[in-house]
């Protein structure tokens, strides 16, 4: 691992704790605060989902309160501090991508309040931009996803739920909210946000709004890090009505915007040929409707869901504007039978209509577009047939409905229609009271997805386009013992036919990523310790391959490790910690005479402190440090490092930043 004598410190902390490391992060188990202290745990929340004790949640990853609610006034990079195989490039919200296992969310199913989000836009933007401000609950389920997770799900899914009035009034209060204001000295960057609740007589409302504004921040090294000012806007209105029966009716729509002057692309420094000229517009909507039976149970417990999410992208440039939409429309009904309290069978129908268009000054009246739309079918048991057995299985059959856009073209556009079965199975066995084995295997039938917009600029000939396919293994093992979980898991997703384009041919190639994750928790009557390591590498057509070529699919990231740490301090009302984000050295041995063999290493050190005054326990004040050590780099995941001499789109220097909140 590259690293100076003033990092030495945490890099002893760091291959200590290193040594011990044996867990999967997902199943962890530590100390659960009952003091009003928010936890690293993330146990608590899996208790919390309805499948947490299921098989198919054996490797799922689940973000704890603490993280969720650190990261309230940041960006998805604070998000998922914590988790070594959850990586996000990009260093601002409109360019920051995420992956999972290596591979790019892209090639995951994602939904937000039970809704399918768009998995398509702009190549050198963000098709995941979310406010953690407005998350209740964040879980990334990577690989093998049960058949109820909706079509797309190549190599996983990801579902994130917002908040809810429950979330911000305590028992017995009608009106109430959460106040945030937040200031980072690197960039100058202020932030607020207001949250209102109300509930009276089975009805509820919540309003959410937040604003971030700032300028260009400094990296490690002091220079000025163009197009990286702060112009964000976010709002969420959520109403829901309750029958005494337990009828649940629930609306949310939310809309986050993002406006300032960027590099041409987003995603890479300022350089000469990413002069720092053009507008980015950006604007994502998403709106949910919802029906539970939440007193359900024997053989109806029924639930739907409609959604719509659209992503616009505005590139104003000095010559030219252009602009691409992508929107999804979904919907899901399905039933849940309870064959006994441990065994049910979830089955349904869901429908995904997907459309990603292109229009502005390049196309004149033109207006390119591509729609995918499938239909299926799905079934999923969750089983647990002996006290130490659990198993889930599940089978799911989609039909997709394929237009390819017809740009100059004056005949009829291109179509394709496909099919095809999916299937899932994992499997959890107790060996004894502390050590379980696990392992699962899904293989996924994709259909044809729709293609980044702002590549619209020529006819293409989609006579070689086939549907995709993808399989995922997994197996892993986690012992527990006292204040003690370790475990580790190997995976392997390989994607077949994945979509990709050479001048007017649409073309294909073999995606596989796989690696192994390992971890370590401990808990004490006070803390938290929490060590997360993933190694992971990618491959197009078998052959290791470069961030270019391996785009839109996944990255190089290699050895990555996260440690958290949080300890209370109950005489001073306080609760410290940090953690410590670090890649290593990462050689690829390619055969690309364009790119490095050799990605570099990085260490950072992030602090912070949280005050919450006994006599006012409304009020916390949190203070941080983030990379303490004035780190000069770039994410693992963002886009380029492999390159000598690529303007990468560094990360903010030593950051001091402070957060008050007020509940009321």
């Amino acid at each position: 691992m590259a690293h100076t004598t003033a990092h030495k410190s945490s890099i002893l902390l760091t291959g200590l704790l290193c040594s011990t490391a044996l867990t999967v992060f997902s199943a962890t188990k530590g100390h659960a605060e009952d003091d009003g202290v928010l936890s690293l745990d993330p146990i608590i929340v899996k208790q919390r989902d309805a499948d947490g004790d299921a098989a198919d949640r054996a490797t799922a990853v689940y973000v704890a309160d603490a993280e969720i609610e650190r990261a309230a006034m940041g960006d998805l990079k604070d998000l998922f501090a914590g988790i070594a195989s959850v990586s996000v490039g990009g260093a601002i919200p409109v360019a920051q991508k995420i992956y999972v296992n290596g591979i790019d969310m892209l090639k995951l199913a994602v939904q937000v309040d039970g809704g399918s989000q768009n998995n398509r836009v702009f190549h050198h933007a963000s098709a995941n931009a979310f406010d953690p401000g407005l998350m209740k609950s964040v879980r990334v389920d990577p690989g093998v996803a049960p058949a109820d997770a909706g079509p797309g799900a190549l190599a996983g899914r990801v579902v994130m739920e917002t908040i809810d009035a429950e979330d911000i009034l305590t028992e017995g209060q009608a009106i109430g909210g959460k106040t945030r204001l937040s200031y980072g000295e690197n960039g100058d960057t202020f932030g607020t946000s207001l949250t209102l609740a109300g509930q009276s007589n089975g009805f509820e409302i919540l309003l959410y709004g937040k604003r971030m504004t700032g300028d260009d921040y400094t990296d490690g090294a002091g220079n000025t890090v163009g197009g990286t000012r702060s112009d964000l806007t976010a709002g969420l209105l959520k109403l829901a009505y309750e029958t005494d029966a337990g009828h649940r009716f629930e609306f949310s729509g939310q809309q986050m915007q993002d406006t300032a002057l960027r590099n041409r692309r987003a995603n890479f420094g300022t350089a000469s040929f990413n002069p720092l000229d053009t507008v980015y517009d950006t604007k994502r909507t998403v709106y949910s409707l919802r029906y539970e039976d939440v007193n359900g149970g024997g053989n109806w417990d029924p639930s739907a869901t409609i959604g719509f999410s659209e992503n616009e992208i505005g590139s104003i440039g000095t010559t030219e504007t252009s602009v691409g939409v992508t929107r999804t429309y979904s919907a899901t009904f399905q039933n849940r039978f309870h064959l006994s309290e441990s065994d049910t069978i979830t089955a349904g129908i869901d429908f995904q209509d997907q459309k990603s268009s292109a229009s502005g000054d390049y196309w004149g009246t033109n207006r390119p577009s591509e729609t995918s739309q499938t239909i299926g079918v799905f079934a999923q048991a969750r089983l647990q047939p002996s006290d130490r057995l659990k198993v889930s299985a599940g089978l799911r059959y989609d039909w997709n409905a394929f237009t390819g856009q017809d740009f100059g073209q004056s005949g009829r556009p291109y179509e394709q229609d496909s099919s095809g079965l999916s299937g899932n199975l994992s499997i959890v066995y107790d060996v004894n009271d502390a050590l379980s084995l696990r392992a699962g295997y899904s293989n996924v039938f994709g259909g044809i997805g729709i293609e980044d917009n702002f590549l619209f600029f020529r006819d293409w000939d989609y006579s070689a386009l086939k549907p995709r396919r993808a399989s995922n293994v997994v197996v892993g093992a986690d012992w527990q013992s006292g204040n003690w979980t370790l475990g580790a898991e190997a995976f392997q997703t390989k994607i077949d036919d994945t979509r990709d384009v050479a001048g007017p041919t649409v073309t294909s190639y073999d995606f596989e990523s796989r690696g192994y994750n390992l971890g370590a928790t401990y808990g004490w009557d006070s803390g938290f310790a929490r060590l997360t390591f993933t190694d992971s590498e990618t491959r197009v057509n078998g052959a290791a391959t470069s961030s270019y070529y391996v785009l839109d699919s996944g990255a190089p990231i290699g050895q990555v490790l996260a440690l958290e740490v949080q300890q209370e301090l109950p005489q001073w009302d306080l609760v410290v910690g940090g953690h410590i984000d670090a890649a290593f050295d990462y050689d690829q041995q390619l055969n690309e005479a364009d790119a490095t063999t050799q990605l570099e290493g990085y260490e950072v050190l992030n602090l912070f402190a949280e005050y919450r005054p006994a006599a006012y326990d409304n009020v916390t004040i949190r203070a941080e440090i983030n990379n303490v050590f004035d780190r000069q780099y770039a994410d693992r995941a963002t886009y380029g490092g492999d390159y000598p001499g690529f303007a990468t789109l560094k990360e903010p220097g030593r950051s001091v930043s402070l957060v008050a909140n007020v509940s009321f």
